[in-house]
């Protein structure tokens, strides 16, 4: 996620953002349009070898970006460290991200938290892959409170509780986690559709930049995957200021609120959860996601039932 542009305060809780929303979601005002949107539903073209990076927020979009760029240019760090994420791979249904995309040449990686229902209508009728990063709902909730926090693009939340409460009625700029999820994940079965969840990238990374470049038809040797997995450290990424955020000016970035690149792990909700939190958490994630008949590394924390099996 790449904040732009922003008011001049500094995020004072007096001051509402006012949301642009398009399609009954909302979006951060500062880099998104309602023309920037329609424009990338209704009218982006998209290209047969384009390759989209989309996540809903929190979910590790900026390393999904940091692995797709190595992978792109073969392991050879230079591009990760001296042109910026959001250059490299354009949020194309923002203002600047939209200008970008459409002047980038052959072959084209870029990024959106786009739902399903407003991604570009083009797509369906191309071979453009599309990779899907998904993370524990219960993570991604944490670490979107304190970005939140941070990005002036974005309301103060008043609590982490009624954050919580706003993650799980959909009420939060990006929309539903759950309707996000399980629009996208209709695709599950498309050639040209992969996903695959932060959990199994923080597990065996090696392993997953290796099924990444199968997918997108890349011949990486050992060495260059191994440099890809180097150059993706959290360590490594925090270290370069082309994707830590450290060069945004704290009127758009407060990093002494926190880190834009917070921790990194998973679980970290645990620390934050209360037990009541966490059973009404969990008795409505298994009521929204019923049925979607797909198995994510956090589901044997949802139902007491699946932890025999």
């Amino acid at each position: 996620m790449v904040c732009r542009a922003a008011a001049p305060n500094s995020h004072p809780s007096t001051m509402p953002v006012h949301y642009v929303t398009y399609k009954g979601i909302k979006f951060p005002p500062a880099y998104n349009s309602v023309h920037s949107l329609s424009f990338a539903h209704n009218e982006f073209l998209v290209r047969d070898d384009d390759v989209f990076n989309i996540t809903y927020p929190k979910s590790g979009t900026v390393w999904m970006t940091e692995i797709l760029s190595l992978i792109r240019s073969h392991g050879h760090p230079s591009w990760n460290q001296t042109v910026l994420n959001s250059d490299r791979m354009p949020w194309f249904s923002t203002r600047l991200g939209l200008e970008a995309a459409l002047s980038y040449p052959s072959p084209r990686l870029l990024t959106c938290h786009l739902p399903r229902h407003i991604f570009p209508k083009s797509f369906s009728h191309s071979t453009a892959k599309v990779i899907y990063t998904l993370r524990d709902p219960r993570d991604v909730v944490v670490s979107y409170f304190y970005f939140c926090k941070m990005c002036n693009s974005y309301e103060d939340p008043v609590s982490f509780e009624q954050f919580l409460r706003d993650f799980l009625s959909g009420e939060l700029p990006h929309g539903s986690w759950f309707e996000h999820v399980r629009g996208w994940m209709q695709m599950k079965d498309r050639e040209n559709f992969f996903f695959i969840t932060y959990e199994e990238l923080k597990q065996d990374l090696q392993g997953s930049v290796r099924r990444l470049c199968h997918f997108l038809g890349q011949n990486l040797d050992d060495d260059a995957i191994s440099s890809v997995v180097q150059n993706a450290s959290f360590t490594a990424m925090r270290q370069n200021p082309m994707c830590s955020s450290i060069l945004l000016p704290a009127d758009i970035m407060d990093q002494t609120k926190g880190q834009f690149l917070r921790k990194g792990i998973c679980g970290d909700w645990k620390n934050h959860f209360t037990v009541a939190q966490s059973e009404t958490f969990n008795r409505i994630y298994l009521e929204k996601m019923q049925g979607l008949d797909v198995a994510f590394p956090w589901d044997r924390d949802q139902d007491p039932d699946l932890t025999e099996q």
